[in-house]
């Protein structure tokens, strides 16, 4: 049996991207994986590194929750649970910052465009939070990490102080693989393709929110930038916005994307774009109906209690047996 772990910042509002990269692809593979155990949580330290509306927070981290229900997680196969519930993880945290390098901490994407941008005023957790991040990871000993394909780095810093500690003192940590989907796994800006969707960003034309009104979603997809060419094909390079509608498209019908192109080859992109408005709209307002649900239901509170304490339990033998091999405290 082994053991798959994903975690999700509660940032800005859930876009179609978060849903696509990380909720939809964890609800499948828990589905094609039926004898594995999921560990699934709200990563609401690493929302701190930059500051938050305390209330939004809070919200955010239960509507979460509450999306990935409504997607289909079962609750009875996956350890649901809120991230600074479990303070084992900011132990581990600071413990294998001893284990990881400034020089690696500095490549970091994260860190590294803020620097370039000139930010200033950026919080020491900024830069240390992958340490954290491999804290998620390695105390539950998780054999696959689903990633999008930018966040492959963070599995491979998690792999490198995984074995870099196991070759100090022994086999102790578990060194993760990464699950990145072929397709969909990086849904881009609706108005910018050359940059990710971001439920962050400034500009809400840019990104399609789990909770928009049906109507300003296929308003926003029919306005997504495309270009003059005309020709509804997928080359990233020369058409990265149509490349990108054809992945949300794939996704959302389950049709490859030849097969999509070869249903549009005499038709432009206007019957295009109103075919995906429709889809995405459809697909989003399931998926609200049963958000609003679970929400109403009051079983959310319940669902967390659980995770929270099976977590706890994993996560406090896994910390104390880490501070026994380091030397640390009394026990020998």
């Amino acid at each position: 049996m082994k053991r798959i772990l994903s975690g999700i910042k509660p940032t800005g509002e859930l876009t179609l991207g978060n849903y696509i990269g990380a909720i939809k692809r964890f609800v499948e593979l828990q589905q094609s994986m039926p004898e594995d155990e999921f560990y699934l949580f709200i990563a609401d330290l690493h929302a701190i590194t930059v500051p938050q509306d305390t209330t939004e927070l809070r919200r955010r981290t239960r509507d979460i929750a509450a999306m990935y229900i409504a997607a289909g997680l079962d609750p009875e196969r996956t350890v649901l649970f809120i991230q600074s519930e479990v303070k084992e993880h900011a132990e581990l945290g600071y413990l294998l910052q001893c284990y990881t390098h400034m020089g690696e901490l500095e490549r970091m994407t994260q860190y590294k465009d803020k620097i370039k941008k000139g930010e200033s005023n950026l919080t020491s957790a900024l830069f240390t939070y992958p340490a954290l991040m491999a804290a998620d990871i390695l105390i539950y000993d998780a054999d696959y990490v689903p990633v999008g394909d930018d966040q492959k780095q963070h599995v491979e810093l998690t792999r490198d102080i995984a074995t870099r500690f196991n070759n100090r003192y022994r086999d102790f940590f578990r060194v993760p693989e990464p699950i990145i989907p072929k397709v969909g796994a990086r849904i881009m800006d609706l108005q910018d393709p050359s940059k990710k969707m971001s439920k962050s960003d400034d500009n809400s034309k840019g990104y399609i929110a789990l909770l928009d009104d049906l109507q300003v979603i296929k308003k926003k997809i029919k306005s997504a930038v495309t270009d003059s060419l005309g020709i509804v094909q997928y080359d990233p390079d020369n058409q990265p916005g149509i490349a990108n509608l054809l992945s949300i498209y794939s996704v959302l019908s389950e049709k490859s994307i030849d097969d999509i192109v070869l249903d549009y080859a005499s038709k432009g992109y206007a019957d295009f774009k109103n075919d995906l408005a429709e889809l995405v709209a459809e697909k989003i307002g399931e998926l609200q109906k049963k958000y609003n649900e679970v929400i109403q239901s009051g079983t959310l509170d319940s669902i967390l209690d659980k995770g929270k304490e099976t977590a706890s339990r994993v996560a406090y033998r896994k910390v104390e047996k880490c501070k026994q091999i380091i030397g640390l405290g009394r026990k020998r």
